[in-house]
């Protein structure tokens, strides 16, 4: 980056959720409670599917990475913005917001990636049950998983590196809770023009090749699940995927509605609810949604309890 297109500017500031006074303790208190639960919930998954060996499969091998995911998307974010609830100014320096945006583009890629990979992993597990444990193999996982990381590391470093380059001359105020693409570049005085074609670019990219992934995948599988002809057939093959089903419904939902709504009907006040549901809200609700009605991840637990409380 060179001198000259950031010496003006040393800090932002954060404008937050809102600017009422009388919110911020209330706000605070919701969002630590939220956070607090991500912390758990995630790190009591990766934790139960490291332990447990009957959960060494490439199903809960995603699941643990997507949980590291929301986890550190979740801790990118949220301290911050926690502290902001409680801070009189609501600062933050040029690097720490350019490190929060480089990590933050790197989890929300990498989560939207393992969504299409888990789509493909119960394509294979549903429609090709015979070769699964030879065509998802360890070392496949082991790629796909890398490959997901991968793509997340170099998008992001396209996206911080072409924001960071533009000159921040007029405001250091972002309208938003975190330094995200879209706040910043209204904040530029520099020409964004191919910025904006660079993130619509990648972004639809990611995002659509996911998506086609994801739908492809659960189109076969439901072709395949209701040439089963028994009823608790079909009952049960369906509902080795209804989790992922639901979480891919929520994380591509509000991506597509950020993304694909008319220009003239965009607003920072509506991008800040739907920044808050996919980076806060998600992690929050993913290990819910994997554990609360995964009868194989409640009997793992349940049996870490009382292991625990045998040997206590």
């Amino acid at each position: 980056m060179e001198e000259g297109n950031h010496s003006e500017v040393t800090e932002f500031i954060l404008s937050g959720l809102t600017d009422r006074p009388e919110l911020q303790v209330p706000l605070f208190g919701v969002f630590l409670l939220i956070y607090g639960i991500t912390l758990l919930g995630n790190g009591g998954l990766i934790l139960l599917i490291t332990i447990d060996l009957r959960l060494h499969t490439p199903m809960y091998f995603f699941l643990r990475n997507l949980s590291f995911c929301d986890l550190c998307l979740s801790s990118t974010i949220s301290p911050k913005m926690l502290l902001n609830f409680l801070a009189k100014r609501k600062t933050i320096s040029y690097t720490a917001c350019a490190v929060q945006m480089y990590l933050s583009i790197i989890f929300e890629d990498a989560e939207c990636l393992l969504l299409a990979v888990m789509a493909y992993d119960r394509y294979v597990a549903i429609c090709n049950p015979l070769l699964y444990t030879v065509t998802m193999s360890r070392q496949l996982c082991k790629q796909l998983v890398a490959g997901v990381y991968a793509v997340g590391v170099v998008d992001s470093m396209i996206h911080t590196c072409c924001t960071f380059r533009l000159s921040f001359c007029s405001s250091n105020i972002i309208n938003h809770f975190f330094c995200d693409i879209p706040p910043l570049l209204a904040l530029s005085c520099s020409d964004t023009r191919i910025n904006e074609i660079v993130m619509l670019t990648f972004t639809c990219c990611i995002i659509m090749t996911s998506f086609v992934t994801v739908l492809l995948s659960y189109v076969y599988i439901s072709s395949t699940i209701l040439q089963i002809r028994s009823a608790e057939g079909r009952h049960k093959a369906f509902s080795t995927c209804t989790f992922h089903l639901t979480a891919v419904v929520l994380f591509y939902g509000t991506l597509l509605f950020m993304y694909l709504r008319p220009t003239s009907s965009y607003s920072m006040d509506t991008d800040k609810v739907a920044s808050v549901f996919y980076t806060l809200l998600i992690p929050l609700l993913n290990p819910l949604i994997y554990s609360l009605r995964n009868a194989e991840v409640k009997d793992a637990l349940r049996k870490a309890m009382n292991k625990l409380l045998t040997n206590s």
